[in-house]
């Protein structure tokens, strides 16, 4: 292949990825251009779309309860340090 076909090809697929991350982006779902480029490859290399959205859902869905389960943990931790500060010494 020589550099104009490869430069033709990389715009191509420039071009696609542009589209694609556009379309993501309409359909707000909150993926990067990086993160889409990945599920394409995975989707190209056979992945199932269906599963790969399953997937995607099932890793933030974790990943929120991590989030929230840490806030919790750092309010708790907040008030049991407020609570023992405002007690009279033995």
């Amino acid at each position: 292949m020589d550099s104009s076909n490869r430069d033709a090809h990389a715009n191509e697929a420039r071009e696609t990825m542009d589209v694609l991350h556009e379309i993501s982006t309409l359909l707000n779902t909150g993926l990067d251009r990086e993160t889409l480029s990945i599920c394409v490859s995975l989707c190209e290399a056979g992945v199932n779309p269906e599963a790969l959205a399953a997937v995607i859902k099932e890793l933030r869905l974790e990943a929120r309860a991590v989030a929230q389960s840490a806030q919790g943990a750092g309010s708790a931790s907040m008030v049991a340090n407020n609570t023992s500060s405002s007690l009279p010494p033995r």
